[in-house]
């Protein structure tokens, strides 16, 4: 049965164009996890996801393989949707034994309270991807597009991958980046917790003054340059 601390990662975008990184993410499985109590994953950890058919790719395959012997040794393996692979479903986590969770999410890490998001929604200036969430989250799209082909749905996903990365060319860092008035507003508004997340790329501890308290904010980093997250033990954050 495993035990130990608390692991956390986001924004590994694991596909077949990144084989080491996917190898680096099956390393963590089948070490480090295996004595955790938890895993949590907080969103993107596909590059992309158009169907839980995609758990029957072969590049995909060992990660499944993975997951599932994870969690079955006992770590509980919680798993957050983020902007890359918010149509992970039911099939993905029976096959996994992985449990999906809600974003946002307020937690106790070792008597810690600590709200866990992906971080896209802390990015409220971003119009033009705020617009596109509102659509892709919708139910009635989502059923819609998992109704398509899944050729269809693949050349659908690759559309809107070109049409993000041109509109990011014109997109200052700053909007990109979370909106300092709306972490403020969700540190109030859930009890001033410590706050953990990725989307942003940008890994550093953060401390907000609110309302006479100091709130920690901690951004998870990417995996495109390096396998790390953070461990949460004894009411403290490390990176590992």
């Amino acid at each position: 049965m495993a035990s130990g601390s608390t692991l956390l990662v986001s924004d590994l975008h694991l596909s077949a164009s990144r084989p080491a990184t996917t190898a680096a993410f099956i390393g963590l499985l089948t070490g480090a996890a295996r004595d955790a109590a938890e895993l949590y994953i907080l969103g993107d950890l596909f590059d992309y996801w158009i169907g839980d058919e995609e758990i029957d790719d072969p590049a995909i395959r060992p990660v499944i393989d993975a997951l599932a012997a994870v969690s079955a040794g006992g770590t509980s393996v919680l798993f957050m949707h983020g902007n890359r692979d918010f149509l992970v479903g039911q099939r993905f986590a029976e096959a996994t034994g992985v449990q999906l969770l809600s974003d946002p999410l307020l937690v106790e890490l070792e008597g810690m309270p600590t709200l866990l998001l992906h971080g896209d929604t802390l990015c409220t200036e971003d119009d033009g991807y705020n617009r596109f969430r509102a659509t892709v989250r919708d139910p009635a799209w989502q059923a819609a597009f998992l109704a398509r082909p899944l050729v269809e749905r693949r050349a659908e996903a690759q559309r809107l991958r070109a049409i993000s990365e041109r509109e990011k060319q014109s997109k200052s860092a700053e909007i990109m980046d979370v909106t300092p008035s709306e972490v403020l507003r969700v540190l109030r508004e859930t009890g001033y917790p410590r706050l953990v997340h990725g989307h942003t790329h940008r890994p550093m501890q953060h401390v907000h003054p609110v309302d006479g308290r100091s709130c920690e904010r901690w951004v998870l980093p990417d995996w495109h340059d390096t396998a790390t997250g953070l461990a949460a033990d004894r009411r403290t954050l490390r990176r590992f």
